[in-house]
C-alpha cells in the first residue's frame, strides 16, 4: 500500500510539471528554432545530470542497460521534445494538448511490451474509445487545426510512450533520476554538436518570455519532472500510474488560456473531458 501511495504520489508531481511542457515550448519556439531548442534543452539537462550522477558517486549502468537506456534517449530526449517543437509552429499548444489524451494508452501499450504488464481486457476497451476521441477531435476542424501539426504531434505521443515505458522498467534497477541522467549523457555527443550547428546567429530581439520557456522545458521538463515519474511508474505500475496523464490536458489547457491567452474551444474542453473519463475508467482494470 505504502508503494503504491508513493507511486502516485510521484507520478502525479511528474505530470504537474510536464503540463507545463507544451506552453514552455510553444514560447520558446517564438525565439529560437526548434533544432536549437530540442537540442540546447537536452544539453542543459545533460549538464544537471552529470554533476548529480558525479556528486553522488553513481556507478556507471552495465552494458544490457545501454540498449534500454538508448530508447530512452531516442523518445524523450530527442523524439518527443523535437516532434512537439516542430508540430507547435504549426498548432497552438491547447490544441497540441489534447493529444496527450494519447499518452496513457501509448504508454501502456509499451508497458506490455516492454514492461511485462498484463492489464484486463476491459482496460484496453476504455483506452481505445479514449484514443478514438482524440482521433475524433483532431480529425475535426477548431480553427486551429493542421495535418502535419497533429501528425507530428501523434508520432511525438508514439515515441514518448515508448519512452516512458523503457524508462520505468530500467528504474526499478537503476532508479529513476540515473535513468534519465544515463539517457541525457547517452544523447550529448549528439545533441552538442546540433546545439552548436543551430545557435541562433543572433541573441538580439530574444525576449524573456522565450528565455523562460528554454529555462523551464530544459530543467523541468526534461530533468526534474522525469526524477519523479520514472519512480512512480516503477512503484506503482506503468499502465496504472501512467493513467495519472488524465490530468495533463485539464493542467495543460489552463495554462494555455491563462498565461499564453490562447483560445481555448469549448470542443477541446469536451474532448479532454470525455478523454478523462475514459482513461479513468481504464484505470480500474489497469
Amino acid at each position: 500500500m505504502q508503494s503504491a501511495g508513493s507511486g502516485w504520489g510521484n507520478g502525479l508531481l511528474g505530470v504537474i510539471i510536464f503540463s507545463g511542457s507544451l506552453p514552455a515550448t510553444r514560447v520558446a519556439v517564438g525565439g529560437f528554432s526548434a533544432l536549437f531548442l530540442t537540442s540546447a534543452r537536452a544539453v542543459i539537462a545533460a549538464l544537471l545530470g552529470a554533476a548529480l550522477l558525479g556528486l553522488l558517486n553513481q556507478a556507471r549502468p552495465e552494458r544490457r542497460d545501454l540498449t534500454s537506456l538508448a530508447i530512452v534517449s531516442i523518445g524523450v530526449v530527442v523524439g518527443f521534445p523535437l516532434l512537439t517543437a516542430l508540430a507547435l509552429q504549426h498548432i497552438t499548444s491547447a490544441h497540441s494538448i489534447v493529444f496527450i489524451g494519447l499518452l496513457p494508452l501509448s504508454t501502456a501499450v509499451f508497458g506490455v511490451l516492454r514492461g511485462g504488464e498484463r492489464p484486463q481486457p476491459l482496460f484496453w476497451l476504455f483506452a481505445i474509445l479514449g484514443s478514438a476521441t482524440v482521433a475524433g477531435f483532431a480529425l475535426s476542424n477548431d480553427g486551429s487545426a493542421s495535418l502535419a501539426g497533429d501528425l507530428l504531434m501523434v508520432a511525438a505521443i508514439v515515441l514518448c510512450g515508448l519512452g516512458y515505458a523503457e524508462g520505468a522498467a530500467l528504474s526499478r534497477r537503476l532508479g529513476g533520476w540515473q535513468v534519465i541522467s544515463w539517457a541525457l549523457l547517452l544523447a550529448l555527443p549528439l545533441m552538442a554538436p546540433v546545439a552548436i550547428l543551430t545557435w541562433p546567429p543572433t541573441w538580439t530581439g530574444i525576449g524573456a518570455p522565450a528565455w523562460i520557456g528554454l529555462f523551464y522545458v530544459s530543467v523541468f521538463s526534461m530533468f526534474v519532472g522525469f526524477v519523479f515519474w520514472y519512480r512512480g511508474l516503477a512503484v506503482g505500475g506503468i499502465a496504472r500510474v501512467g493513467q495519472l496523464q488524465q490530468v495533463q490536458p485539464f493542467l495543460g489547457l489552463v495554462l494555455a488560456g491563462v498565461l499564453l491567452h490562447e483560445p481555448v474551444a469549448w470542443s477541446m474542453i469536451a474532448a479532454t473531458a470525455l478523454v478523462v473519463v475514459c482513461v479513468a475508467c481504464a484505470r480500474r482494470f489497469a
